[in-house]
């Protein structure tokens, strides 16, 4: 498979063109951003390690039956991925209150929710990404229809059940995370982009330490410590 030219570049991977039209690879990068890329920083290392992190939670989730876009890993930091369409809604999934849901509710930082709670929030960076309801979705045509956004509801919840009980298991509290979905060639919603540290909050469930990207958005230490003992507990046994 020969890597042909750049396609796009995000904040956190670079995707290319391929041979073949169906398939692009995605290079993770070892940019960090916070506070819409405001805050910029590079961690050396850090984009191989979400590479690692993403593969192994996207064949966790594939076991289960959610479709995704990995076609394979090419090497430390780089994915074959299958061309799609991506859905321009950000799927967030809550289990314990924190960031912006505790700053629009005031809901107590660290509450534990009573149930997962799914948002929908609009890709577009002009916008910083607002936060929209199912209404806005259909009025906006980001999605066909309504059944679409059930779909992709129920996804999110699922993917949060898996991964949940995964990280409980691993001495780790999933707080929060962000995943995106995208429509194939056959119109198949495959889970898309990554889910990793940098689109997860992780939280040791005895410390509350914070093992995730808020490291690097608060200043709170090393980032490529804190993303080396997710893979470590995510490799565990």
């Amino acid at each position: 498979m020969e890597k042909k030219e750049l396609l796009y570049e995000g904040k956190g991977k670079r995707l290319f063109k391929t041979d073949d039209e169906n398939l692009l690879v995605s290079e993770f990068k070892d940019d960090l951003t916070a506070f819409n890329a405001q805050k910029r920083g590079n961690e050396e290392g850090k984009g191989a390690l979400n590479c690692k992190i993403s593969t192994q939670l996207f064949h966790l989730l594939e076991k289960t039956g959610i479709k995704t876009h990995l076609v394979k890993t090419l090497d430390d930091s780089s994915q074959l991925i299958k061309k799609v369409q991506i859905i321009p809604l950000e799927v967030v999934v809550r289990n314990i209150a924190t960031g912006s849901l505790t700053k629009r509710l005031g809901i107590e930082d660290g509450k534990k929710l009573p149930f997962a709670l799914v948002e929908f929030y609009y890709k577009d960076d002009d916008l910083n990404d607002p936060l929209v309801n199912d209404e806005h979705c259909l009025m906006m045509d980001l999605v066909k229809s309504e059944t679409d956004l059930e779909e992709l509801k129920r996804l999110g919840r699922e993917i949060n059940s898996t991964l949940k009980g995964f990280f409980e298991k691993r001495g780790l509290n999933l707080v929060d995370f962000k995943v995106e979905f995208g429509i194939d060639k056959e119109g198949n919603i495959l889970l898309a982009d990554e889910i990793s540290p940098d689109s997860c909050r992780f939280w040791d469930a005895e410390t509350n330490e914070k093992l995730d990207k808020d490291r690097f958005r608060q200043g709170l230490g090393d980032v490529k410590v804190a993303y080396e003992e997710i893979l470590r507990r995510i490799l565990e046994k």
